[in-house]
C-alpha cells in the first residue's frame, strides 16, 4: 500500500519534483516552472506516493487562494486559464495515479495534460486542446522536402504572397535584446486584456525566463525585418535538440508576415537537424494548413463533495461539459 505525503515547503518541493518529475521537453524543466512561482507566490501543494521510501507517484499542485481550488504547479492562471503546457502525473501504476487524485482536499482544474500520463481507458478526461509539432527528421531535414507537402495551387499562393512582403526588403536578426521590449508592447497592442503580457506576475515570470535562457545560451529571439522596419519577433527556447516557440507579435502594416515567420523557423530547424519544433497550442488558423503533427492534450476536473479546502477523501471526478 502506498503512502501519500504531502509536501509544502518550495525546496523540498523543488528536490522532489527533479527526482521524481520527467524530462522530456522545455516546460519540465524546475527552473521554467519556479520563475513562475516566485513571481505568482502560489503555495505548492504537492501529494507524493511512496512505498517503502521510494517515490511511487506524484502530483505537483498549487493552491490558487482567490478561487480556493488547486491548479498544476505553479498555478500561472490568467483569465481561468493556465500557460505552461505538457502537464504529467508520474505514476507507477494506475492504481497510485487513482490514489494520488483521491487524495485532492478540494476542486481542482488540471489542464494540459499529456496523453502519456493519464491512464485514458479508466479516468475521465477531456480534450483540453491541441498543440502542434513539426518534425525535421519526417522530410529528411529538407525544407523543400516539406513543402512539396502543399498542393501545388497552395504553392503558387504562398510564393506570391511572400513575394509581395520580400519586394520591400528581407532581413533577419537573433538575440537582439530590445527587440523582446518591441515584442511585449506589440503583443499588448494586438491583444490587450486577453495577453498574457497584460498579467504583471506573468510578464514578470517571463523576463526572469527570458534572462535565465539568455545566460544558459538557450535563448533564440528572431527579428524579421522588411524594408529596415521590425516586421514580426519571436521568442524560443532550444534545449535537448528541441525548439520551443514561446510568444511572438507581428507589426500589423505587414499582412502575412507572420507566415514568412514561420516557414523561417521550420526551414532553421532543418538546417539545424533538430528533432521537434513545438508552437504550442491554439491553431490561430495557421497550424493545420501548415501540416504541423496534432498533439492532443488533456484536462480533468475534480470537484471534492465538499466544497471548501479541508481535506476529504470523498471526492467525484466529472469532465468539464464542452
Amino acid at each position: 500500500m502506498e503512502r501519500i505525503q504531502i509536501c509544502e515547503d518550495p525546496g523540498e518541493c523543488a528536490h522532489i519534483w527533479k527526482k521524481a518529475w520527467p524530462r522530456e521537453c522545455f516546460f519540465d524543466l524546475w527552473e521554467v516552472r519556479n520563475f513562475f512561482a516566485a513571481s505568482y507566490k502560489r503555495q505548492p501543494y504537492f501529494l507524493i506516493a511512496t512505498k517503502q521510501e521510494k517515490i511511487e507517484g506524484m502530483l505537483a499542485l498549487s493552491r490558487i487562494e482567490e478561487s480556493r481550488s488547486f491548479a498544476h504547479f505553479p498555478g500561472e492562471t490568467w483569465r481561468g486559464k493556465t500557460w505552461l503546457e505538457q502537464n504529467k502525473i508520474p505514476a507507477s501504476s494506475p492504481q497510485v495515479f487513482n490514489e494520488l487524485l483521491a487524495s485532492v482536499p478540494g476542486p481542482a482544474h488540471l489542464r494540459y495534460l499529456t496523453r502519456e500520463s493519464v491512464p485514458i481507458k479508466n479516468t475521465p478526461v477531456a480534450l483540453d486542446e491541441v498543440g502542434y509539432l513539426f518534425f525535421p527528421g519526417a522530410y529528411g531535414f529538407s525544407f523543400q522536402k516539406y513543402m512539396e507537402d502543399f498542393s501545388g495551387k497552395s504553392r503558387k499562393k504562398l510564393t506570391r504572397e511572400l513575394a509581395e512582403l520580400e519586394k520591400h526588403g528581407v532581413s533577419f536578426r537573433y538575440n537582439h535584446t530590445d527587440d523582446i521590449n518591441f515584442l511585449f508592447r506589440l503583443n499588448l497592442e494586438s491583444y490587450g486584456e486577453l495577453s498574457y503580457f497584460y498579467d504583471p506576475s506573468f510578464l514578470d515570470s517571463f523576463e526572469k525566463l527570458v534572462v535565465w535562457l539568455h545566460q544558459t545560451k538557450m535563448l533564440r529571439t528572431t527579428t524579421l525585418l522588411l524594408g529596415g522596419t521590425v516586421a514580426a519577433v519571436d521568442i524560443g527556447a532550444v534545449w535537448n535538440n528541441s525548439y520551443t516557440v514561446l510568444a511572438g507579435a507581428t507589426n500589423p502594416e505587414f499582412k502575412g508576415v507572420a507566415k514568412m515567420m514561420n516557414f523561417h523557423h521550420l526551414e532553421w530547424s532543418c538546417l539545424q537537424h533538430l528533432k521537434v519544433v513545438d508552437f504550442l497550442c491554439g491553431d490561430f488558423g495557421w497550424k493545420q494548413r501548415f501540416h504541423l503533427a496534432p498533439r492532443p492534450l488533456y484536462e480533468m476536473n475534480i470537484v471534492p463533495k465538499y466544497t471548501t479546502m479541508q481535506e476529504s477523501e470523498n471526492f467525484s471526478v466529472k469532465v468539464r461539459e464542452h
